[in-house]
């Protein structure tokens, strides 16, 4: 049987994103910062970040294992880097006063890092590097997550999903954003899966004994596939050391689980750095040349540009709003009210 869906316009979603932050006693700032993730995490059609995962969001806040009044401190560690402790906060908030002085930084020295430790769960990492990208950078992400890839041949995961993006400035066209997972496919997709109780497709996952399965519960509780083998795996590495070690941030091994109600605050890491166009090639030339890549991409039959699928997507979600399971936007509803 399918389910039914309720049209929200994007204005709703953050609205309603708002409300039930507020009612699991999230600061109105914090609240206003990541309702507005969520709407854009639906906005380029990343249902995973978006409402879906918003019912955890408020009850993670209502248990404490992530504090929704905490006040982000940042540190200038240096001529180029900045550090800021979420105090077990959202991740949002953190990076948001980050970027801040991130940009500023990138800007007087042509090259500057922010380290966000002690956090939760950023949402959609394209985001932030996208911000970064806006304000006139080439921005790269790390961010480490609880444990779900096990190390090349082996079973018991070590690394979480440990994406990486990155973002480029474009003429006359919205920054070009690469943002993808150490994994297969990203963790949250899993947990959209099992709520829907809806098979995943081979090749996504392992159980906890090492078999294939379609199973999104068996998933969960089993490892998630790197992408690219053993790759992959040396990607998931890569960012655990860009996204936890260098930050002072919990390694995913230690790191409790942003999906349950389990363990206390997850203390993950993410690491952003920005670089100023000006300080290299120059802005013109940057623009000449990087037009002249992107062109020989789209000039081929049948190719795209990673991050067009989000456009397309930002289009006709602001056209035609978001369709949300009428199941899910009821228990939205209630929590809201408590």
């Amino acid at each position: 049987m399918t389910v039914p869906d309720h049209v929200l316009t994007l204005a709703e979603v953050e609205a309603l994103s708002y409300e039930v932050l507020v009612a699991a006693n999230v600061t109105s700032n914090i609240a206003r910062i990541v309702a507005r993730s969520v709407r854009r995490a639906e906005a380029d059609g990343i249902r995973s970040h978006g409402l879906a995962r918003l019912g955890t969001y408020g009850q993670h806040a209502r248990i404490g294992k992530v504090d929704g009044q905490a006040a982000a401190e940042l540190t200038k560690t240096g001529p180029a880097s900045v550090r800021v402790d979420a105090k077990c906060g959202f991740a949002h908030p953190a990076i948001e006063i980050g970027l801040m002085e991130l940009t500023k930084l990138a800007r007087e020295s042509g090259i500057a890092v922010l380290a966000i430790t002690n956090s939760y769960n950023c949402g959609v990492l394209g985001h932030h590097v996208e911000d970064i990208a806006d304000a006139g950078f080439v921005g790269l992400g790390f961010v480490n997550a609880p444990p779900s890839i096990a190390p090349w041949g082996g079973h018991t995961p070590i690394f979480g999903t440990n994406p990486i993006a990155f973002a480029a400035p474009v003429a006359n066209r919205p920054p070009l954003v690469i943002d993808q997972s150490s994994s297969v496919i990203a963790r949250g997709e899993i947990m959209l899966h099992a709520q829907q109780d809806k098979p995943i497709p081979k090749g996504w996952a392992i159980t906890a004994d090492g078999e294939p399965t379609t199973d999104p519960k068996e998933a969960l509780k089993g490892s998630l596939l790197p992408s690219g083998g053993y790759k992959g795996a040396g990607l998931a590495l890569i960012v655990e050391v860009m996204a936890a070690v260098l930050t002072g941030a919990n390694l995913s091994i230690a790191a409790s689980s942003f999906a349950d109600d389990a363990g206390g605050p997850p203390r993950t890491g993410q690491l952003f750095v920005a670089i100023d166009i000006a300080r290299l090639a120059g802005r013109n030339a940057f623009d000449s040349q990087f037009g002249c890549l992107l062109s020989a991409i789209t000039d081929q039959p049948g190719a795209r540009l990673p991050g067009d699928k989000r456009l397309a997507a930002r289009s006709s979600t602001a056209r035609d709003g978001v369709k949300v399971p009428d199941k899910l936007l009821a228990a939205l509803i209630e929590k809201s009210k408590h």
